[in-house]
């Protein structure tokens, strides 16, 4: 059995010893983003609990999943695309993103957009947008001039 443990927050974007990492290992359709992994799952709570930072001007990937996403935004102010429409995100705002919803952040010029992402340990992996997907999200003039790809 592990130890109870707390996990020190040294300044607005680092926590002592934890990684800051790429935020993915592959792939060109992300922008100025980082991802650290805060919780890593445990046998009887399998989920992981994942801080992200968008710099300003920044943006995460066009994509959808099969599973869930829970984000609360803790730093910054930015704009979320979700499924069909784009939301503003500030501080204390929490993000819930259903199986299969397309969703990309983006962080507002002038500030870097920061939030911890609950997900499940196990997972399926990312799907971007196709041809026909881009043609339907495009159809909306505000997603068209939202989303980068």
């Amino acid at each position: 059995m592990e130890n109870s443990k707390v996990i020190r927050h040294l300044d607005p974007r680092r926590w002592e010893g934890v990684s800051v990492l790429d935020y993915k290992e592959e792939g060109q359709h992300f922008q100025s983003i980082t991802r650290q992994v805060l919780f890593d799952g445990e046998t009887d709570f399998p989920c992981q609990v994942r801080y992200f930072e968008i710099d300003e001007g920044g943006h995460s990937t066009l994509e959808r999943h099969q599973h869930v996403h829970v984000v609360m935004i803790i730093r910054g102010r930015g704009r979320v695309l979700l499924n069909d429409r784009v939301e503003e995100v500030k501080e204390f705002d929490l993000v819930t993103i259903p199986p299969q919803n397309w969703h990309q952040f983006r962080a507002t010029e002038g500030t870097p957009l920061g939030f911890l992402c609950l997900v499940n340990v196990e997972r399926d992996r990312p799907v971007l947008p196709g041809e026909e997907d881009l043609e339907m999200l495009r159809a909306d003039p505000d997603i068209a001039g939202f989303i980068r790809f």
